[in-house]
């Protein structure tokens, strides 16, 4: 499977032009389609993406989200999230992607994942906005490419603010329409900051190249809670809390996203995934995997793939 560790990889591997700045680009759509692959199997990377596609063919699969919405779309991707795509060259919009160095060394950006949650989700929703809201989104957009292709020595001062408003933005639309829960929640700042540290514990302990200790379970609360420094009986009851359902289920979630990604968009036999999903054995995950979505892996491969 590809894996992109940078921007400049990434580039190079859909055969685009490199960017000018080797931890943030922005394009627009149109710049691309010239060159650009068509047809990309599953693959990661190890960046952020936002994007606005203001029209455009084909069939994009982002995580496990196969039902790529038409029309006027957001969408993001995260580090190490699954994404393919067979489009045809005619899409309009624009895109941002920016390193974890990007954000690290900014002082207007480097406590976004704090403030902008949706940003660091394993379920990354595709969704659509209301054309009265493309104009004051692409403008944003347009502001960063100008300032981007610009020679001011404080250029990126300028993108930095720029980001940050386009993420503002894209929360308020992405909260009205897609959580609205995360949106109407009120939570003190220590639960949340746990929460926070559970998801991002769950997603990069999957992760392929983590190093996990011999008899780690990855699929027990009490790990992730011995990792916090924190009861099992506290971290259930805080997440709970704040997102409704129970510890154990948001992993049991990660895990199905990941499960359908890559029934979804690989060749990966069961065998395979279920090891790599850190399974006993083939038969407990389809098991699981038939208890959460009553199909078979298999079946869901089959409809994913119709």
């Amino acid at each position: 499977m590809l894996h992109f560790k940078t921007i400049s990889d990434y580039c190079e591997g859909i055969n685009i032009k490199a960017p000018k700045h080797p931890h943030f680009d922005i394009r627009s759509f149109e710049e691309n389609m010239a060159t650009v692959k068509s047809e990309m199997p599953a693959f990661r990377h190890e960046f952020y993406a936002l994007a606005i596609r203001a029209d455009g063919d084909g069939k994009v699969i982002t995580g496990q989200f196969s039902d790529f919405p038409e029309g006027t779309t957001v969408f993001f991707n995260t580090p190490f999230q699954l994404l393919s795509w067979d489009i045809i060259p005619n899409w309009k919009g624009y895109y941002v992607m920016f390193s974890q160095d990007f954000m690290a060394q900014s002082s207007v950006l480097f406590k976004i994942l704090d403030l902008f949650p949706y940003l660091k989700m394993e379920k990354s929703i595709p969704f659509n906005i209301p054309l009265a809201d493309l104009p004051d989104i692409s403008s944003i957009f347009g502001n960063i490419w100008t300032e981007y292709h610009g020679n001011n020595e404080d250029k990126f001062q300028m993108i930095e603010a720029q980001v940050y408003l386009l993420l503002t933005k894209i929360k308020r639309l992405f909260e009205s329409q897609v959580d609205q829960e995360l949106a109407e929640v009120s939570l003190k700042a220590a639960d949340l900051k746990l929460l926070s540290r559970y998801k991002t514990l769950i997603q990069t302990s999957f992760y392929p190249e983590t190093q996990l200790e011999t008899f780690a379970n990855l699929h027990s609360t009490s790990y992730y809670a011995q990792k916090l420094s924190v009861h099992p009986n506290h971290l259930n009851a805080v997440v709970k809390d704040i997102s409704g359902v129970t510890a154990l289920k948001h992993i049991h979630n990660h895990l199905l996203v990941l499960a359908k990604s890559y029934l979804a968009q690989t060749e990966l036999s069961v065998k395979e995934i279920a090891y790599m999903l850190h399974f006993e054995s083939p038969s407990s995950f389809s098991s699981f995997f038939k208890k959460n979505t009553s199909q078979t892996p298999l079946e869901h491969r089959q409809q994913a793939n119709l």
